[in-house]
Order: C-alpha cells, then sequence, then structure tokens
C-alpha cells in the first residue's frame, strides 16, 4: 500500500511540474502570483492526498491488526478444534484396537480349543483305526474269533440274568463243554448255548470279484453252518439231561440276515435238528423270555407258602373281628352310662334353678315354698 502511494505522490509532482512548464511555455505574460496560487493550489491538494494516503495507510494498518487477530483467534480454534478431534480419534482408535485385540484374543482362544479338539479326534481316530486293525486280526484268527463270541455272549447274558441262572463252560455227562448252560426246570430243563461264528466264507463272498465266486463262497457258508448246526445237536442236546433244543449264538447280525435271507436250507436244518439260531439282538429277546419263565417258576414254587401265609392271615382277621365287636358292646355300654350320667345331670341342674328361683321370691314365702318342693 506504502509503494501505491509513493507512486501516486510521484505522478503528483511530474503532474505540477509538468503544469509549471506548460505554463511558462504557453503563458508567458502571466504573472508570478497567478503560478504561486497554481503551485499552492497543487500543494493543498497534494497535502489533502497525503492526508488520503494517511487515512488509507492508518485503514490498512487496522485491516492488518484485525486481519492479524482473526487470523491468530481462527489458527487458536483450529488447534484446539484439530487438538479435540486427534483425542477423539486417538480414544475410539485405542477403544477399536482394544476390542480388536479381545476379539482376536476370544478368536485365538477358540482356534486353540477346536485345534485341541481335532488333535484329540485324530488320536481317537488314530486309536479306533488300531483297535480296527487289531479287531480285523482277532476276527482272521478261528480261535480268537471263537473266543469273541464267547466274551460276547457272556456279557448278554450276564445283562440279562440272575447269577442262579446260568453256569458258563458247563460240563455235561458226555464230557462237552457248553459255552453257557442255561439252569431252567423240568420242563424243559437246561439250555446249552453254544457260540459260533462262521465268517471266513462270509467275508470271501463279500469281497468276491464275480458271481461264480460269490456263489462257491455262499455254499461253502452254508456248509460251515450246517455242520456247527449238526455239531451243536449231536454234544449239547442229551435226553434226560437237557432240553430237547439248543441254541448256536452268532457274534454277528449281518451273518445272521444273510443266513435268514438267502440260506434257507440251514433255517430247516436248524429247525429240524432243534438248533436255533441267535443274533445278539434275538438272543437278549429269548433270555428276556428265560427270565419271564424263571419269575413264573419261582412264584409257582413260593404259591404253597403264599397259601398257608393266607389261611394264617385270615385267622388273624377273624380273631381281629371277634375283638372289634368285643369293644363295640363296650361302647355300647359306654354309651348307656354316658346317657344316664345325662340324665343325672339334667335333674341336678333342674333341681339348681329351682332353689335359685326360690331365693328370688320373699322371705314370708320361703318356708312354704321349701315345703312345697319335693
Amino acid at each position: 500500500m506504502i509503494e501505491i502511494l509513493l507512486v501516486v505522490l510521484i505522478v503528483a509532482v511530474i503532474g505540477v511540474a509538468v503544469l509549471v512548464v506548460r505554463s511558462g511555455q504557453s503563458t508567458a505574460n502571466r504573472d508570478v502570483d497567478e503560478l504561486r496560487n497554481s503551485v499552492d493550489e497543487v500543494l493543498r491538494e497534494q497535502r489533502g492526498l497525503m492526508t488520503k494516503v494517511d487515512n488509507v495507510n492508518n485503514q490498512q494498518l487496522r485491516t492488518t491488526s484485525d486481519l492479524r487477530e482473526t487470523m491468530t483467534r481462527s489458527q487458536v480454534q483450529l488447534t484446539a478444534d484439530l487438538n479435540t478431534r486427534l483425542e477423539k480419534v486417538q480414544m475410539a482408535m485405542g477403544t477399536n484396537l482394544s476390542a480388536s485385540a479381545k476379539a482376536t484374543a476370544a478368536s485365538l482362544g477358540e482356534l486353540s480349543q477346536r485345534l485341541e479338539v481335532i488333535d484329540k479326534a485324530q488320536s481317537n481316530i488314530a486309536n479306533l483305526s488300531e483297535q480296527v486293525v487289531s479287531l480285523q486280526h482277532v476276527l482272521d484268527d478261528k480261535h480268537a474269533r471263537g473266543a469273541f463270541g464267547e466274551v460276547q455272549l457272556n456279557d448278554i447274558v450276564v445283562d440279562a440274568l440272575p447269577p442262579s441262572a446260568y453256569d458258563f463252560q458247563a460240563q455235561l455227562s458226555n464230557g462237552k463243554r457248553a459255552d453257557c448252560l442255561i439252569r431252567l426246570p423240568n420242563p424243559p430243563g437246561p439250555i446249552a448255548i453254544d457260540a459260533k461264528f462262521p465268517l471266513s466264507a462270509y467275508t470271501e463272498m463279500l469281497n468276491a470279484d464275480n458271481d461264480a465266486d460269490r456263489a462257491r463262497y455262499a455254499k461253502q457258508l452254508t456248509v460251515d453252518t450246517r455242520k456247527h448246526i449238526n455239531d451243536i445237536a449231536d454234544r449239547y442236546i442229551l435226553v434226560g439231561e437237557t432240553s430237547d433244543s439248543a441254541l448256536m449264538f452268532i457274534p454277528s447280525e449281518a451273518v445272521y440276515a444273510e443266513l435268514h435271507a438267502h440260506h434257507p436250507s440251514v433255517i430247516e436244518l436248524s429247525h429240524k435238528r432243534k438248533v436255533f439260531i441267535v443274533s445278539p439282538t434275538t438272543m437278549m429277546a429269548t433270555l428276556t423270555t428265560v427270565r419271564a419263565v424263571l419269575r413264573d417258576v419261582k412264584m409257582r414254587e413260593q404259591a404253597g407258602l403264599i397259601q398257608v401265609e393266607v389261611v394264617t392271615m385270615m385267622k388273624d382277621v377273624g380273631r381281629l373281628m371277634e375283638r372289634v365287636g368285643k369293644l363295640e358292646s363296650h361302647f355300647d355300654l359306654a354309651q348307656r352310662d354316658i346317657r344316664d350320667i345325662r340324665t343325672s345331670a339334667d335333674k341336678v341342674a333342674s333341681r339348681g334353678s329351682k332353689i335359685e328361683a326360690l331365693e328370688l321370691t320373699d322371705e314370708s314365702d320361703e318356708p312354704d315354698a321349701l315345703t312345697a318342693s319335693p
């Protein structure tokens, strides 16, 4: 702004000089007074211009000061707003980071737990695989397979019957040992159970690649099972010692279903020789029926004792009725005594009332009243 004022001043001076020069050239005859007047006029205008320049300068200074103060206040306010927003952003970021950290920690914890579960599952799968391999080895061996069937038979019998109703590895009079002997009273008598597991031919039949091999192994399964039925009938059905039937326990529902579905000659032979084939499920149902029979036999054995107890109880009931009759007669006598006592009490009360009435009369009437009373 000051530079502008200096330029204006210089222009004014140049203008004055130009006027002086022109005045000297055009009006040589004018006198010095007019020139002085012109100079004075120019000087007055110059002073007015300087005044205006000072006013503009002062105004510029005030405007600059106000602008500086405004900018300072704006800067302070902007700084305060920025600090406030920065604090809010920092708080929000801290909260979000804390929540994210917690969520991440929780997710990591859940992931760790799931990994532990997966590790346990893998360990269980590995153990199960080992057990399956061990079971396969057991099932591949004939003697181990027989022991497996006996163990399963023992578990089912122990769960279904009381200890007094069975014997394991019971020896018969012919020297043969039955895997289990169910002791039923005559009839029907003890029933022998023998565990058989014709698994080899069945497994080969399932794994056969063609119909010819499948038919050959199916025939072998029939031959093996028929041999087991005949052996059980010859060894464990003894006239006068055991029941006229026996049970062949097959510890496989699949083999049991295969025999009943596709080997009718085996089932026909089992019915003929009275060697009935049972699986774990049908064995449990059969033993449930046996338990009901044992319970019925035991109740029949106790029927005589129950009758004696009932007769004795009826005698006690008769004595009780007699004593109730005597007690009832005592109650009747007591009731009559109570009625007599009630009558005497009523009479006493009546005489008391009469005596009370005598007290309320005049003295002159008392002798007559006493005399008149009975």
